[in-house]
């Protein structure tokens, strides 16, 4: 027992170098317990849609998919990919001419806000301060766009900017920087504001603001939509992030997602000025991040009712809701299918944790597959932290063609094994990985 301790003692010194180097994910959020946040506000890699926007006309959606977004009609089940480039990219939201989408792209340890131009197809960047930018929304009038951004002292604050011609002119801080003498323990001492969405007549703002409050990321607040205006709160409970508060097309209702009375978020409307919530959803599961059609008639939503991530939508008076399903995708780059297999010492398939890479960085999994990823890295060992997805032992994925960078890892008692193979456009590739034993010594007391 002794022996096999003193080797993993050698180990654990030896790794202490590189250990040393590795820092948190957005490590410029000044903010305490990053895993709330991080986990249940700022965007993620998922392998199911993480949030949508609607077309101006209702008739289809762009969502945020695998790190890219996507476009689909909803009487179709066809996606078509918008964006393949050096970033994850998330959070759409669509001009309301149609020519434009803005997003959030997460790259180079930032996230900056993109443009996408829907006639030419090309992206341009937005803003470029190294900070966090999050949640952007084009005003109904196309002319202003209001997003959250850590670019002042590392706290979330509320910024709008004009817009025009795919190029952001005139940032201003909205929201000011308070400190609050609240005894708050899983949020900072200051005061943050989140999820902007802007009014039908575009005179004012909305967003979820704790101010004033100990728990929770806190209540709806409204104000004019200009520098020095004064916001007044007009519905509270104990919000967890994922609140995300969109105006009726009408301006006479908001939609959000809460878990009032109950451990799973639903969609929930109250009226704009304040009232009493009431409910449009059920189920022991979450639907989050809402969003009104245009035409007042439906609301779409992400769900993860079957396990991972879905997009569905919900009809505002009849209450029917229906999935939007990507049957068929159709990709900017060519792409092949991996089919990778992990085998134990025996020769039988055995359950794994897989990391699977291109040339460039990007994590791929399987499109049921839940994807998970590191809170720390090593930027000289990587350009994004660690992804993964447990497997039971055969895995199936769609990667780009190129080089794929295979990693497998299971427990302490198996060596850490890495393959690289040669992905082929519009073919199958198969690999498989035995893995090995470490066969430490034992110790007197294990013989």
């Amino acid at each position: 027992m002794f022996t096999r301790l003193l080797i993993l003692l050698l180990l654990t010194i030896g790794c202490l170098p590189a250990l040393g180097q590795r820092e948190p994910v957005l490590k410029q959020i000044d903010l305490p317990h990053s895993y709330y946040y991080r986990e249940m506000y700022l965007p993620q890699l998922t392998t199911g849609p993480s949030s949508v926007a609607w077309s101006p006309d209702s008739r289809s959606v762009v969502y945020s998919m695998a790190g890219s977004l996507w476009r689909q009609k909803l009487d179709s089940t066809i996606a078509e990919q918008l964006t393949a480039g050096a970033g994850y990219d998330y959070q759409p939201d669509c001009s309301p001419d149609g020519h434009w989408v803005v997003y959030a792209s997460y790259a180079k340890d930032a996230i900056e806000l993109w443009a996408l131009n829907l006639d030419s197809k090309k992206t341009q960047q937005l803003t470029s301060s190294g900070a966090v930018n999050v949640e952007p929304r084009i005003s109904p009038d196309g002319k202003r766009i209001a997003f959250v951004s850590t670019s002042y002292k590392g706290h979330f604050h509320i910024f709008v900017s004009q817009f025009s011609n795919g190029e952001l002119k005139n940032a201003e801080r909205l929201t000011g920087e308070n400190r609050s003498n609240l005894p708050r323990y899983y949020y900072s001492q200051f005061d943050h504001e989140i999820s902007p969405a802007c009014s039908p007549d575009v005179s004012e703002l909305i967003f979820v603001s704790n101010r004033g409050h100990i728990y929770g990321t806190g209540g709806f607040w409204r104000m004019k939509a200009e520098l020095g205006a004064e916001a007044r709160e007009i519905h509270y409970e104990e919000t967890t992030w994922k609140a995300r508060p969109d105006f009726s097309p009408d301006g006479k209702r908001i939609v959000y997602a809460s878990y009032l009375g109950q451990a799973w978020h639903q969609l929930w409307v109250i009226p704009s000025q304040g009232g009493d919530p009431f409910a449009l959803s059920y189920g022991d599961f979450d639907n989050i991040n809402p969003r009104w059609s245009p035409d007042g008639k439906r609301i779409a939503f992400i769900s993860n009712r079957g396990g991972n991530t879905s997009l569905w939508t919900q009809e505002v008076l009849a209450g029917a809701q229906n999935r939007l399903i990507s049957r068929e995708k159709h990709y900017l780059k060519p792409t092949g299918r991996l089919s990778i297999s992990v085998l134990n010492s025996a020769g039988l398939p055995t359950p794994a944790r897989v990391f699977v890479t291109s040339e460039d960085g990007f994590a791929y999994a399987p499109d049921n597959a839940w994807m998970h990823a590191d809170d720390n890295f090593v930027r000289s060992e990587r350009h994004f932290e660690a992804h993964y997805f447990h497997t039971s032992g055969k895995a199936e994925l769609t990667v780009p063609a190129g080089r794929i960078d295979v990693e497998v890892m299971k427990g302490f008692e198996y060596r850490f094994e890495k393959r690289s193979v040669q992905a082929v456009a519009g073919k199958q590739t198969s690999l498989t990985i035995r893995l090995e034993p470490l066969n430490l010594p034992l110790g007197r007391e294990s013989r």
